[in-house]
């Protein structure tokens, strides 16, 4: 299979179940973020050194290309069997983030994004994680999106925020407080 079709070529491209749109279509726009999210996710992932967290987020990874797939099916559906969001995917991001809390401070203020480069990398997968959401919720108000993918990517964005903190924790960076200049 060749990597290039040129079917793109003119700003269409195809989605499951054969139908063509632009480039720009809103349905694009939110795989294609989650896309992004998946690539952001890798390279944090590549930045660690501790197994148990890796796996985690292997195992988001994973569930990203599912929640692509599913927003990258057009109107007309599929007869194509595609992996499934579950509620055990989001049943397994609280496990994850409840664990991490246990061990760190309470938290007493909003906390600025930075403190070691590791930390940084977390944030802004937390941040494209967020935009993903603003964009299948956008996306919701025109086709219909199962509900279940809203919610994991709600409840991925809490655990990238609990691994920051806990990335933060482990690597002896500071947690820079924000407070508001009156």
């Amino acid at each position: 299979m060749k990597i290039y079709t040129k079917k793109g070529d003119k700003g269409e491209t195809g989605l499951i179940g054969g139908t063509r749109v632009s480039k720009n279509d809103l349905r694009i726009n939110a795989y294609g973020t989650v896309d992004e999210l998946n690539a952001h996710i890798g390279l944090l992932r590549d930045s660690l050194t501790t197994k148990e967290i890796q796996e985690q987020l292997l195992e988001i990874q994973d569930r990203l290309f599912t929640a692509g797939s599913l927003l990258a099916v057009g109107d007309k559906g599929t007869s194509m069997k595609l992996p499934e969001l579950v509620t055990e995917n989001i049943t397994l991001l609280e496990t994850w983030i409840d664990s991490m809390d246990q061990s760190l401070p309470e938290m007493k203020t909003f906390i600025l994004p930075g403190g070691h480069k590791t930390v940084s990398k977390c944030h802004i997968a937390r941040t494209v994680c967020r935009r993903a959401e603003r964009i299948i919720v956008e996306l919701s108000s025109h086709v219909t999106i199962d509900s279940i993918i809203l919610s994991y990517f709600n409840r991925l964005s809490d655990y990238l925020f609990t691994l920051s903190r806990k990335l933060s924790l482990d690597l002896n960076a500071d947690e820079s407080p924000w407070i508001p200049k009156s």
